[in-house]
């Protein structure tokens, strides 16, 4: 019994220096508020609380101390790298990853390792959106609302359908944001398709990722026609750490179509060629997209089109009439290469359903002659159907009226009408 008491105290050695460590850094914490205020977004006083909860309950004369001590360690350890690039100018960051790691060294600690958890059952990694509302929900001790998600897209002449599922199409020549808030910024250029015509369509797309936290640095992702990277502008693939990879690229067609991944905001993006062109299609969290100043209003995905910029009507496409009806002849052959009852001939060839993207490619194949719109409108509808969180949603049907393309308007009324004049904007 005599030698109990040495190996007892040489046991709990590493611990009241763990804690030793902690007072110090709970010291510099106060002392030095002003540099804390510096560095808001820096986690290292919560890794400290946690490893002081993971090691509070601890016993040195237990037979699995040193097993659970080296857990807590890697813990904190990995809580720390996490903040690595948040916490550089951090006096205390710096004190608790010496700490740490001469504390590992003494209790001969591997870096690799299970690692203690608050709760095992309810772990979460934090650059992983989806697994945040679990999260709460333990922390809160209170359900919270489920996790809304919303989508937009763009493509065709441009046609857009906004967060609000509102279905517009514009003229947007030149750069405008689709998207700009606190995590994510995507801007289109539109270029016009069709000579003496306002028609547009998309011919490059960029996008950034934001800084955030410890999960990644901003990254920024191009794409122009005839040039579809599968990788950011420095090269790269990924973001955030090697192993969770919390930003991806993946390439799913070579040079025509890829699909990105941003775990810590639960946000997925298509970007297609079709064509000259490029389309687009996002999902992304209610609470994210709504996360924006009031200089960053103006956003397609979330307003809309400015109304200046409109060119259908109230959501349905226009019929704009050229003076009288054309000549039976000239309307069998217009400028565009197709007639009414050709048009809606190839977009029924990939479209059954008669919705917005069905009308959507017939009013762009009179306007271009462009086979490849049609590709893009079914392409956004296969889009929707991947990404938006709604089935019921899913398909838009626009309301008949004059003017309008619907299931009843004049521009539907007979496919022989074959004199029915050509549909060109200005």
């Amino acid at each position: 019994m005599g030698s109990a008491a040495p190996s007892l105290t040489a046991r709990a050695e590493p611990l009241l220096a763990a804690f030793r460590l902690l007072l110090a850094a709970l010291g510099l914490l106060l002392l030095g508020a002003g540099d804390c205020q510096l560095h808001t977004s820096c986690g290292i006083q919560k890794c400290t609380t946690d490893f002081v909860s993971f090691t509070s309950h601890l016993n040195a004369a237990l037979e699995d101390f040193d097993l659970e001590f080296c857990k807590a360690l890697r813990a904190y350890s990995v809580c720390t790298y996490r903040n690595s690039k948040v916490c550089r100018g951090n006096l205390v960051y710096h004190s608790a990853v010496l700490g740490i790691g001469d504390l590992m060294n003494q209790r001969n600690c591997t870096k690799e390792g299970p690692t203690s958890s608050t709760n095992p059952e309810m772990t979460h990694d934090p650059c992983n959106y989806s697994g945040h509302t679990e999260a709460r929900e333990h922390q809160g001790g209170e359900k919270n609302a489920p996790l809304t998600y919303l989508f937009c897209g763009l493509f065709g002449d441009p046609h857009l359908r906004t967060f609000n599922d509102h279905f517009q199409t514009c003229k947007v020549k030149g750069a405008w944001p689709l998207i700009d808030n606190n995590y994510l910024s995507v801007q289109v250029t539109n270029v016009p398709v069709v000579p003496g015509s306002s028609a547009t369509a998309t011919n490059k797309i960029t996008i950034i990722f934001k800084s955030y936290q410890d999960c990644i640095d901003q990254k920024v992702y191009q794409a122009v026609t005839d040039d579809l990277p599968a990788a950011f502008v420095d090269g790269t693939t990924t973001g955030g750490d090697g192993n969770t990879r919390s930003l991806q690229i993946v390439e799913k067609v070579s040079g025509k179509y890829i699909e990105m991944y941003a775990r810590y905001i639960g946000t997925t993006v298509y970007i297609r060629q079709l064509g000259h062109y490029l389309t687009l299609a996002i999902r992304m969290p209610q609470e994210l997209v709504m996360a924006y100043e009031e200089s960053q209003d103006l956003q397609l995905c979330v307003n809309g089109c400015p109304s200046n910029e409109r060119i259908d009507k109230s959501g349905h496409l226009p019929l704009p009439v050229i003076g009288k009806l054309l000549p039976w002849s000239t309307a069998a052959h217009p400028r565009s290469g197709y007639t009414l009852e050709t048009a809606t001939s190839k977009c029924h060839e990939k479209m059954f359903v008669k919705d917005i993207y069905f009308y959507s490619c017939i009013f762009d194949l009179l306007t271009t002659g462009d086979a490849n719109f049609t590709a893009a409108a079914h392409s956004a509808l296969q889009d929707v159907e991947a990404l938006h969180p709604s089935k019921e949603r899913w398909h838009i049907f626009p309301r008949s009226g004059d003017g309008g393309v619907g299931r009843n308007s004049k521009f539907f009324v007979s496919l022989g009408l074959l004199c029915m004049n050509l549909v060109v904007y200005l």
